[in-house]
């Protein structure tokens, strides 16, 4: 990585969170339960989708993959947060710096991409029910599954790869608690020009792309829940998308937000609190919302735990 940049910057120091030492030691704290939070809540959530032969269906593989995707994306920039919060020198490497980079708009690229097609999958459950086994049959949402990883590593090859033909010859501080691409193109002496429209393309083709399949489907699915002429068969139509329709509005929103914009006309502190929420704030909340508001979820959850208080008993 080095030798593609011919920087004079061999390393970066990231600002942060704060400077104030009081501070430091609360965010530390807190976000180290966060990060263990966000671990053991995806890890459990997996394992109870897996160990449930019920809830092997294309909808609950998406959501295996989605929190694979949240503790991918989380275990990219919290470690180093905290390993920098209490470390004299706040510093990261270049090729750290570019490390994180790849990895961050790799999980975020996958990440939509994966929110849109559990969207397209509630449409083909709702409003082609007679339908949904062949079209979400497994060749289908394996190859869905895989088209979003490979979709993530190739966007995310092309603007790091981009970001390394910069010369980073002045200031090395990056305002932000982790190497993110808007405050680390702001730092380049070079011309960012194509960073900056290539980064644009990304957000249209996976956030704005992403965002009008999943209101398309939204949109046919309630055009679908309108016509159903029972309360009942509203509320259960509504419950089977409520929680990700509740995700993907949070998500998308954030995202777009933070890079759909110019680098020069971003607010550096908005946007570190921006990109709390996205990206340790959302791993954290998504497995909660899908098993509050999830029934077949909440049962196979008091299934494992009923199981696992009758191995205690026994033992």
């Amino acid at each position: 990585m080095e030798m593609m940049n011919q920087s004079a910057i061999q390393e970066f120091i990231l600002v942060g969170l704060s400077s104030s030492p009081e501070h430091q030691e609360i965010i530390f704290w807190g976000f180290t339960l966060i990060y263990a939070a966000a671990l053991s809540t995806n890890f459990l959530f997996i394992f109870t989708i897996s160990t449930s032969k019920k809830l092997h269906t294309p909808m609950y593989f998406f959501l295996i993959n989605l929190s694979i995707v949240n503790m991918f994306c989380i275990s990219v920039t919290i470690p180093k947060m905290l390993q920098a919060t209490l470390a004299p020198r706040k510093t990261i490497s270049f090729s750290g710096c570019m490390a994180q980079v790849y990895f961050f708009l790799w999980a975020l690229g996958t990440e939509l991409l994966l929110l849109s097609f559990m969207a397209f999958d509630r449409y083909a459950a709702i409003c082609r029910p007679l339908e949904y086994v062949v079209i979400m049959r497994r060749e289908v949402y394996i190859g869905m599954m895989a088209g979003a990883w490979v979709a993530g590593v190739v966007v995310s090859a092309i603007n790091t790869g981009l970001v390394l033909r910069l010369s980073f010859c002045g200031s090395n501080v990056i305002n932000h608690f982790f190497c993110n691409l808007p405050p680390l193109l702001a730092l380049s002496c070079s011309d960012i020009s194509l960073n900056e429209i290539t980064a644009y393309v990304s957000d249209a083709i996976f956030s704005m792309g992403s965002c009008l399949l999943t209101l398309t489907s939204y949109l046919l699915i309630l055009a679908t829940i309108f016509r159903i002429r029972s309360t009942e068969g509203k509320k259960k139509a509504f419950s089977t998308c409520s929680s990700h329709f509740l995700v993907v509005s949070f998500y998308f929103s954030t995202i777009i937000y933070t890079y759909i914009r110019p680098t020069s006309a971003s607010s550096q502190e908005e946007d570190k609190v921006v990109a709390i929420l996205y990206s340790v704030v959302t791993p954290v909340l998504n497995p909660i919302i899908y098993s509050l508001r999830n029934k077949e979820i909440k049962e196979a959850l008091k299934k494992l735990m009923g199981r696992s208080q009758l191995r205690v008993s026994a033992g």
